[in-house]
């Protein structure tokens, strides 16, 4: 593995700022609101030819006995211990408040290379204009920066990759892993799902609905292969989004999805959003991802047999989009069926990658040719000639035809289920129609 630099501060400080930064990428969300980052998110940077990886950690507050206060505290503890450097970040303008020395103090004990660096010193006025003796009396290493303007933040980096421990580059990967994003609406139960697939307190999870803000990746082996696991804030009706935050948090997540092989659409079982669940499977699939349509929290169903008949009905009625999609019923927090998750998003991985044999494809196509033609388009039929792969995630074919236009949406859906059931896939299929010629069959649509 990489080495681990830690980003650690109380709320507010810039820490997401600082890590977007250094990462050059806007991957953390951003806001002057305190506690905005909850979870530990990850990535890697450079500077120079050293390689590493950077985690942003929630704002580190003293000891409460506040829930979601009490975790993300326990986040920032746990980042630390597994960091080879940590960086420190305060503001350089207001100094050190009472959680800052005994974070500092936290930090002295752990005997790791400390970096601090003092943040919103946007000029040299500024920083000639501020005592930062404080700052030094600290006994580490002090670097007045603007994560803002970008002011002092290489020669932080410098220092950063002085101190990084010199075994530990990544090896080149075999096989790329497999990218598996979980998405739903509020307190679903994402979170404690994730941290129930990796065996830790890895991602906060709390009552309190939208504790989730950021998209945010852990990785896991299992069973020989690897995984991308991303939790991602919850996604609701955008007439009852109104916080600038949660909006950007909604874009994350949909990003999110954009970067994943499979989603996972968590839903509740004691409290079903069919509606709201059926847009975030249709966005999935809209960007050919593989659907695991997951059922939460299924301890609290007494008639489990007949509340699964009834759902799996809704789900055929509300999510006739991905009908193909498998259907599970897990309980996160007891850990019922949920490493099925996991083998479901490496055979539907595998089957996204999918690439079938040209003579195969056209007996396909022949088949329905002759079984179940093309409804006749003003008078004139529409013939298929020839089927060829053109890509995979999702998996892509192309058909030549002697009148693409002509193929209406229900003839393609009809032939995109069946294709599904001659190659057995539970995945996105795209199917393009291609003009077999440069010549213009008559009936055709005009142009």
């Amino acid at each position: 593995m990489l080495p681990l630099v830690a980003l650690v501060g109380r709320p507010n400080v810039g820490k997401s700022t600082l890590f977007n930064r250094i990462v050059g990428k806007r991957l953390a969300i951003v806001e002057d609101v305190p506690g905005v980052t909850r979870d530990r998110q990850y990535a890697e940077a450079q500077q120079g030819a050293r390689k590493f990886r950077v985690v942003d950690t929630g704002g580190f507050t003293l000891k409460t006995d506040e829930q979601l206060v009490k975790a993300v505290r326990e986040q920032a503890e746990h980042a630390i211990e597994e960091a080879d450097v940590i960086v420190m970040v305060v503001d350089a303008v207001e100094g050190l408040a009472g959680a800052e020395h005994e974070l500092a103090q936290l930090l002295r004990r752990g005997g790791k290379p400390v970096l601090l660096a003092a943040n919103k010193v946007d000029s040299n006025k500024r920083e000639g204009a501020l005592d930062l003796g404080e700052l030094y009396g600290t006994g580490f290493d002090v670097f007045p920066v603007s994560a803002e303007h970008g002011r002092g933040v290489d020669e932080l980096m410098d220092a950063i990759a002085d101190r990084l421990p010199q075994a530990g580059e990544e090896p080149e990967a075999e096989d790329r892993p497999i990218h598996l994003a979980v998405l739903g609406r509020p307190n679903v139960g994402k979170s404690t799902l994730l941290n129930r697939l990796i065996g830790g307190e890895r991602f906060v999870a709390s009552a309190q609905p939208g504790t989730t803000r950021d998209a945010v990746d852990e990785q896991l082996t299992w069973k020989g292969r690897r995984y991308v696991l991303t939790d991602t804030a919850g996604l609701r009706k955008k007439r009852q989004v109104v916080d600038k935050v949660e909006v950007f948090s909604a874009q994350k997540a949909l990003r999110a999805v954009e970067r994943a092989d499979v989603v996972v659409v968590l839903t509740d079982a004691t409290e079903l959003g069919v509606e709201q669940d059926a847009r975030i499977a249709a966005q999935a699939e809209e960007r050919g991802r593989a659907v695991i349509l997951c059922v939460n929290k299924w301890d609290l169903v007494r008639d489990k047999e007949g509340e699964a008949k009834r759902l799996r009905d809704e789900a055929a009625r509300h999510l006739q989009h991905v009908g193909f999609a498998p259907l599970l019923f897990v309980s996160a927090l007891e850990g019922t069926r949920i490493q099925r998750i996991l083998e479901l998003a490496a055979e539907l991985h595998d089957q996204a990658s999918t690439r079938i044999a040209t003579p195969a494809l056209n007996e396909w196509v022949q088949q329905m040719q002759d079984e179940h033609p093309a409804p006749l388009f003003r008078g004139f039929p529409v013939r298929f000639s020839y089927a060829y792969q053109v890509a995979v995630q999702p998996v892509t074919v192309a058909i030549q035809c002697n009148r693409p236009a002509a193929v209406d949406d229900g003839y393609r859906r009809f032939l995109v289920n069946r294709f599904r059931e001659r190659f057995k896939l539970e995945v996105p299929v795209r199917l393009l129609f291609r003009q077999k010629s440069g010549r213009t069959p008559r009936g055709s649509l005009p142009s």
